[in-house]
């Protein structure tokens, strides 16, 4: 009798594995790497067990990021499990908001054009605020689809890691569309502003004007897609001039406008941190802010060092007053544009249309009515 194939061995005893609950929904499975070690196979024959799970929508292999359990199939091979899902009226639509936080500078604005869009359209909104904390992101999450919420939208929490329960929904093709912050190398649709673009534009009023010594401020170390795209335009501003950025002048580890460590006592530390970064760094002729509140922590230390006149400061996003008076250049973000599109992707997903969809919302440079040096 002819033996098998190894890979379809493979394939079988991962399958068998699956269907013995070793795994979960959302789960990384073993490398190519480890399951050829483990097999003593080639990467090739790993990769076609692999492979041939995906096929069958058991899996889905996501570049530099791994293998992740679907849904399990059903123990007979003729069909799969179906994934749990809350209670929810029939013909009526029900969907999740996670926001990381929100506020007068970022965040107002589009929760209320969420809230608008679902009016509008008969839409159920549930609301959760994670305060920067992935277990609360978690707890939302698990909360939202208890209750029946038929799709999520969400701003991630800040993090160098993704949160296995938005990797569970995807790969369980659950209807997520995420704001603001984008998961590289993920499937899942985004709305939000081009922030390479917007940060270049930025970069760009400054480098007009003359200035070359710039400091780009952003917060401590924890990351998102929207920060190092701020990043990578600010370089390429420079670039495009035969400027190389300065990284020695660049200033990080500001806390206090994170969610996790909001409070007075933060706030102090980070404003002497920065009133000493001012001083050691004379040559600085200009900041460039990844948003609103480090802006008015680097104005403030500015003002008290009696530099505010000589050193302007440019950032992302700032409040709205009736009198459109603004106290820094920033960029403007479409806040309205990008709930309404958010919650119209996701009722869409909701209806069936299962297209991954990235959609870049308008921005715009609005100048400070204050002091400016030219």
């Amino acid at each position: 009798m002819k033996q098998r194939p190894l890979y379809e061995q493979i394939y079988s005893d991962i399958r068998g594995q699956i269907v013995q609950g070793a795994f979960e929904a959302g789960d990384r499975l073993p490398s190519e790497k480890e399951i050829s070690e483990q097999y003593q196979v080639s990467r090739i024959t790993s990769k076609k067990a692999l492979e041939m799970l995906a096929e069958e929508g058991t899996v889905i292999r996501m570049p530099g990021r791994g293998t992740f359990l679907a849904k399990a199939p059903a123990p007979d091979g003729r069909g799969e499990a179906e994934p749990v899902q809350g209670p929810s009226d029939a013909g009526e639509k029900k969907i999740g908001v996670i926001l990381d936080g929100f506020g007068p500078s970022f965040g107002c604005r589009l929760l209320e054009s969420i809230e608008y869009e679902c009016q509008r359209q008969g839409i159920v909104m549930m609301l959760h605020c994670s305060y920067g904390k992935m277990e609360e992101e978690s707890r939302a999450i698990e909360q939202l689809c208890a209750n029946g919420a038929q799709g999520i939208l969400i701003m991630c929490v800040h993090g160098e890691v993704y949160n296995a329960s938005i990797m569970k929904m995807v790969v369980e093709h659950f209807p997520v569309v995420t704001l603001d912050r984008k998961l590289r190398g993920i499937p899942v649709s985004f709305v939000g502003t081009d922030n390479e673009a917007a940060a270049r534009e930025l970069a760009d009023y400054l480098l007009d004007r003359g200035y070359r010594n710039i400091c780009f401020a952003q917060r401590h170390s924890l990351e998102t897609s929207a920060v190092k795209d701020r990043e990578r335009g600010f370089c390429i501003a420079h670039n495009e001039r035969g400027i190389v950025p300065d990284e020695s002048i660049w200033l990080s580890g500001i806390k206090a406008t994170l969610p996790l460590f909001f409070g007075p006592g933060q706030l102090k530390e980070d404003l002497q941190l920065v009133t000493d970064f001012i001083q050691e760094h004379p040559r600085i002729d200009s900041f460039f802010a990844v948003e609103y509140s480090i802006a008015q922590i680097i104005y403030t230390c500015l003002c008290r060092l009696g530099l505010e006149k000589e050193k302007p400061v440019v950032c992302f996003d700032s409040t709205e007053n009736i009198m459109q008076e603004y106290q820094f250049t920033h960029v403007k973000q479409d806040e309205d544009q990008e709930g309404r599109l958010g919650v119209r992707i996701l009722a869409d997903a909701i209806d069936g249309n299962g297209e991954i969809r990235t959609v870049l919302v308008p921005h715009r440079i609005v100048e400070a009515t204050g002091f400016l040096r030219n």
